[in-house]
This record gives C-alpha cells, sequence and structure tokens, in this order.
C-alpha cells in the first residue's frame, strides 16, 4: 500500500473510527434494548464487557489492519504468509467483507427511516399527532416497497459519494464536518429533553442497577451490544487502521474510541429517555422506540417538530458516519486486487449491496410474514441478513483475537503497541482468552431455546480451543 493511503493526521484515524462506532446502534439499538432490559443492569453489563472483551479486540483488529498497510482481505493473505500460519486464517478478512456488505444492505434501508420522519418532522405534519395516527403512519411507511426504495436509494447513494471521492477528499473531509455537528446537535437535543422531559427519570432508569432483574437472554444483549457498537469483526475498523499512522498509540486510542462511543450512546439514552418519561410514554417499545414512540413525544412537546427534525438530522449523519465505514473494506479490496479506480469499486459494492437491500424492503410487505418466503425459511429475508451477520461478525472478533493473541511476537505487538509489559500481558490474557470465550456467548443469541448450561459448556469449549491454538501456533514456528 503506498504511503499516500495514510490519515493526514493523526487524530483523524480516531474520527473515523468514532465514526464507525457511532451510529444507529447508540441512537436506536442502545436505547431501545436498555429500554426493554430494565436499564442500569443492562449497562453495567455492556460497561464491563467493552473494558473486558471490545477494547482488546479493538486494539487486536487496528493491529491487523496498521501491521499489514492492505485492505483487510489483502492483508490477512499478507499476515498468513509473513507468520507462516494456515491460510484459512484468511477468511477474518473474508468475514469482515461479507458482514460489511450484508450489513449495509439493510442498514441503508433502516437508516433510510430517518429521511422520512426528518420531513415529518420539519414540515409539522406529524404536530398534535396521537399513538395510533404515528403508529398507523409507521405501518404505512413499512408497507410501501417504492417509498422504502427510494430512501434505501437515496441514502446508500449519498454514502457511496462521500467514499468514492477517496480517504482524503471523501472520509476524511466528510467526517471533520460530519462528526462535530453531530455531538453539537446530540447536545441541542440532550438541553431540550432537560428543559421540557423528565431528565431525573432517565438518569433513574439508566443508573440504577438491578442485576438481578437482567435475564439471561438480557446479560447476552448487553455483551452483544458492547461487541457490536465498536464495529468489531466488519472489517471496518481493520481497513481505517490500514491508513493510521505508525505514531499513533494503539491503546490510547481504542481507549478513547471506546469512551466517546459509550458517552454518545448514554447522552443519547438520557436525551429519549428524558422525552419519552417526560410524555409518560412507556420505555419499553422495542424496535419501534425512535419511530413510533419518539416522534409522538416530539408532538406532544412545544416546539417539538423543529427538534424532533434536528434529532433525526443527527440519526441520518451517525449513520452516514457508519455506513461510509463498510463501503470501504470491500472497496478497497477491489481496488487492490483487481486494479480498479476508487469510483469503480464503490459503484461495484455500492449497486451489489443496494440490490440486495431490496430483500429487506421486501420483508416489511410483499415477503412479510405470512408469505411464501416467511413460510420456507420461518423467518424474514430481513430476520435471515441479520442471523447472517451476528454469525460472522463474532466469529470474525473471535478469529480476530486468536490471531492477534498467538500468532504475533511478543516484538510486533510491543512494537506496534509501545506500552509496558504489565499491559501488554493484561490485554494478551484478555485477548487469548476471556474475549474468546465472551465473544462465544454471542453466538448463543443466535441460538434458539437457549438453556442455562449452555453458558459454561461453551465457555469451557472456547478456553480449549484457544489453548489448543496457542499450542498449534507455537508449535508451527518451531518447525518453520
Amino acid at each position: 500500500m503506498s504511503t499516500h493511503n495514510v490519515w493526514t493526521h493523526k487524530g483523524t484515524f480516531l474520527l473515523a473510527a468514532v465514526g464507525s462506532a457511532v451510529g444507529l446502534g447508540n441512537l436506536w439499538r442502545f436505547p431501545y434494548l436498555a429500554g426493554e432490559n430494565g436499564g442500569g443492569a443492562f449497562i453495567l453489563i455492556y460497561a464491563l464487557t467493552i473494558f473486558a472483551v471490545g477494547i482488546p479486540i479493538l486494539i487486536a483488529e487496528i493491529m491487523l489492519g496498521r501491521n499489514s498497510r492492505r485492505s483487510p482481505i489483502m492483508g490477512m493473505r499478507f499476515l498468513t504468509r509473513t507468520h507462516k500460519t494456515s491460510r484459512g486464517w484468511e477468511s477474518i478478512g473474508w468475514l469482515g467483507a461479507a458482514s460489511a456488505f450484508i450489513i449495509l444492505s439493510f442498514y441503508s434501508v433502516i437508516a433510510g427511516w430517518a429521511i422520512h420522519y426528518t420531513g415529518k418532522m420539519l414540515t409539522g405534519s406529524l404536530e398534535g399527532a396521537d399513538a395510533e395516527t404515528i403508529a398507523a403512519g409507521f405501518d404505512a411507511l413499512l408497507a410501501s416497497p417504492p417509498l422504502l426504495t427510494l430512501y434505501h436509494t437515496l441514502f446508500i447513494g449519498a454514502s457511496a459519494l462521500i467514499v468514492g471521492l477517496g480517504i482524503h477528499r471523501g472520509i476524511e473531509n466528510g467526517l471533520r464536518i460530519l462528526m462535530p455537528a453531530l455531538f453539537v446537535i446530540l447536545m441541542v437535543v440532550l438541553v431540550y429533553a432537560a428543559a421540557i422531559g423528565d431528565l431525573q427519570g432517565a438518569a433513574d432508569f439508566l443508573f440504577t442497577f438491578h442485576l438481578a432483574d437482567l435475564s439471561l437472554e438480557g446479560w447476552l444483549e448487553a455483551m452483544g451490544q458492547s461487541f457490536f457498537t465498536l464495529s468489531l469483526g466488519m472489517g471496518a475498523i481493520m481497513a481505517y487502521g490500514a491508513y493510521m499512522s505508525g505514531e499513533a498509540s494503539l491503546t490510547r486510542t481504542a481507549f478513547t474510541i471506546a469512551v466517546v462511543d459509550t458517552a454518545v450512546a448514554m447522552i443519547a439514552g438520557l436525551a429519549i429517555f428524558a422525552l419519552v418519561f417526560g410524555a409518560g410514554l412507556d420505555p419499553a417499545e422495542g424496535p419501534g422506540l425512535m419511530f413510533i414512540t419518539l416522534p409522538l413525544a416530539f408532538a406532544e412537546m412545544p416546539g417539538g417538530a423543529l427538534l424532533g427534525g434536528v434529532f433525526f438530522v443527527l440519526v441520518l449523519g451517525a449513520a452516514i458516519s457508519s455506513s461510509i465505514s463498510l463501503i470501504e473494506p470491500v472497496a478497497a479490496f477491489l481496488v487492490e486486487r483487481f486494479d480498479l479506480t476508487r469510483p469503480q469499486a464503490v459503484s461495484a459494492m455500492v449497486v451489489a449491496s443496494w440490490a440486495l437491500g431490496l430483500l429487506t424492503v421486501f420483508s416489511f410487505n410483499l415477503m412479510a410474514e405470512g408469505t411464501v418466503f416467511h413460510s420456507l425459511f420461518g423467518r424474514s429475508a430481513f430476520g435471515l441478513l441479520e442471523l447472517l451477520t451476528n454469525i460472522f461478525m463474532p466469529l470474525g472478533g473471535l478469529l480476530i483475537a486468536l490471531f492477534a493473541g498467538w500468532a504475533l511476537t511478543h516484538g510486533e505487538v510491543m512494537k506496534e503497541m509501545r506500552t509496558n509489559e504489565t499491559w501488554f500481558s493484561v490485554w494478551r490474557f484478555l485477548v487469548r482468552f476471556v474475549a474468546p470465550a465472551a465473544v462465544a456467548f454471542v453466538f448463543l443469541r443466535t441460538i434458539p431455546q437457549v438453556e442455562g448450561y449452555w453458558i459454561p459448556t461453551i465457555g469451557a469449549v472456547v478456553i480449549v480451543g484457544a489453548f489448543a491454538a496457542g499450542r498449534t501456533f507455537l508449535a508451527e514456528r518451531q518447525e518453520s
């Protein structure tokens, strides 16, 4: 990879990685999961997992990207050759690229809903609407393939335009404008929520810990969210890490990303639940929290139409900052492997992902429950795509942890991390044993009718597997 493909400023990687992490996961998924799972207890498990699992794997994934200076697929091909390991480890790159491609396809459709609600809010068409009217409007949106396809096309097209302009002109310049604007808008919404809503009720809900109230599914949801929120296992962090300056601190950068991402999720949660409690609504509305409950809260409050529009602009901006990171792993591979120009590579990736996204569009109407597709597969096409990413991302994260923990030498890691032996030993223990075992638990979410005894069984299997992986790597090194 040529030297011009490096961020022009050391802090730009941080901006890009935060942009990748801060998205619908913070503003849509985190609040509704916290609402469904009792608030504080969910957040406690989430925060602990960020430290013990998310940060070690985040450091590992950045390290692999920076070490190879290539796209995730070509980078893992390079690393398996230079470290004389099995070519099977190249699957890390392929899993990341596949995850990014699939996620972009349905992420774009859901993010497109925010375009619809931005327009509805700013035109005042929801002002004074009751719960039935807003719910019926959301159902009407989902029942309209042309409307969903239009929003899907507009969103993915805007994302493609930014990435197609290149690393410096497109992604860097876009993030330098987008990210500060998002944080300003988020603070404006928080101040409004504090003035109009019930901020104390939101704080009590989010920061009161009752672990006994958290179900097994809630624990797994919290662990899964802490993993997904950092964009781990989808190739984006590895792709961005390839452009990272060798002088930037891996550990400091990883901790900063995790702290900022968590802070955004907490601030968004405070603002959203302050509005929800202020309007006397139910926080446990699930996925409809943002698109039914929040519009209703805005509709009932003074100045709510304008602030509602501003909020959905925030959602759109955060979604775009994440979607451009989903395009990059595949686009970079196409440029490196097939010598395409960047606009050609981005166009090929985005058109294919857009076409796959039509399955998600039709999942809410033409292929909804009760149709032939649903009967054949037992779930919607959207559900199938989600299931695939719920397998690919944790599996990719698991392999990243094992490869970085066992294949990279002490000297390589110390050169990249530039840290002391104590933190190196802590990181290596977490990435070799704790993180793989915890990530394996995320797989439980994809297994129906899980019983409690699966947890120690899978944990034991993963730990034994980690030891086996270590012995294999050591044997390979002795032979070479």
